[in-house]
Order: structure tokens, then sequence, then C-alpha cells
């Protein structure tokens, strides 16, 4: 769905979209399960820069919700999330800030994106939306074992025969001269 400028000029747009799984590309690692729900409105917010300067600024609040699929950051196992987010954002037309001096960035012009063109995808903003809220490191339980960093093998379902590890074969050299030392 494309948000037009042109039509947040004459009024806001209210959206009720509801997108299939697969419809929106969230990248190999992530699989939506479920429709992704989203409602909100997008608004035009004029800003001026001096007496002649206007930067048309759209404005999109609302929320989502749905349903992903990402692997365990120990196992590999799949583990669902449920998602349902909030979000409040501002997009300005690309390169309204370039030329200006390297100055440092506010907390509130971090929260600025960008938009090319007679309007802004909303697709876009989803993806970016569900992509921020995907756990960092998901886990499909609490005490998951992960996989033998040896035979490869699932320590949650069987048991690997490999001899515990001795240490990080990196810092060798170090133990062998510290050996050397206390002898």
């Amino acid at each position: 769905m494309l948000i037009e400028l042109a039509e947040l000029e004459l009024h806001p747009v209210d959206f009720h979209e509801e997108f299939p799984p697969g419809a929106i590309d969230l990248g190999e690692d992530v699989r939506q399960l479920a429709g992704l729900k989203t409602a909100g409105r997008a608004q035009l917010v004029e800003e001026h820069h001096g007496k002649r300067n206007v930067i048309k600024d759209i404005r999109l609040n609302g929320e989502l919700s749905t349903s992903l699929e990402v692997p365990c950051a120990r196992c590999l196992d799949l583990v669902v999330e449920a998602v349902k987010r909030e979000f409040d954002l501002l997009y300005r037309p690309l390169g309204t800030d370039a030329g200006n001096e390297e100055l440092s960035v506010t907390v509130a012009e971090a929260e600025v994106g960008y938009y090319q063109g007679e309007g802004l995808m909303l697709e876009d903003v989803l993806r970016e939306q569900v992509l921020l809220s995907v756990p960092l490191k998901a886990l499909c339980r609490e005490d998951c074992k992960g996989l033998c960093p040896t035979c490869g093998k699932n320590r949650n379902t069987e048991p690997c025969s490999c001899p515990p590890a001795l240490g990080d074969p990196r810092w060798s050299a170090l133990r062998d001269i510290r050996e050397k030392l206390e002898h």
C-alpha cells in the first residue's frame, strides 16, 4: 500500500490492512506464520525551516501483530514468537538533511526515517518494525543445552560422546608460558 503525499495533503489517511505470510520479505531466518495485521493513521506534518522552506514529513502511528518463526540461538530448533507492537514514526523526504554540516544527533533526530518520491510504502515500514521486534537471541527454552561444538548434535534431544572442551585453544600459548613459569 502506497501512502501518497498528494492524498495526505488533502486529509489524514487511515489504514487497516492484513498481509498474508510471504507477502512481505522478512529475510531467510524469519518466517511469518500468521497474517500481519496492522491499523493506524498517516498524516502530513509540515515543518517550517526559515520563511520559505517547508518540509513535508509523514507521521505514521499505529499497531501491528503477527506470529513469527525464528531459529533458537543455541540449538537452531524453530521458536514461535508472537509479535505485537505499537509504532509512532516520522519520515522526512530523502535528501532534506543532506548538505548540513556534521553535528551530533539528538535522540529525536535518531528516530527520523526517510521516504523517496511521492509517498511511503506501508510494507517497508512494517518490515522494519517486525524485524525490530524479533529478539536478538530467541531461545526454545531457558535451559536449552545447544549444539555440541564438536559433533553438532542437538544436546536437548540426544547425548553425544564427545570429550568436554579443555578451553579456548587461542589461549594455549599463554597457558604454556604459565606452566613453564610455575615449574
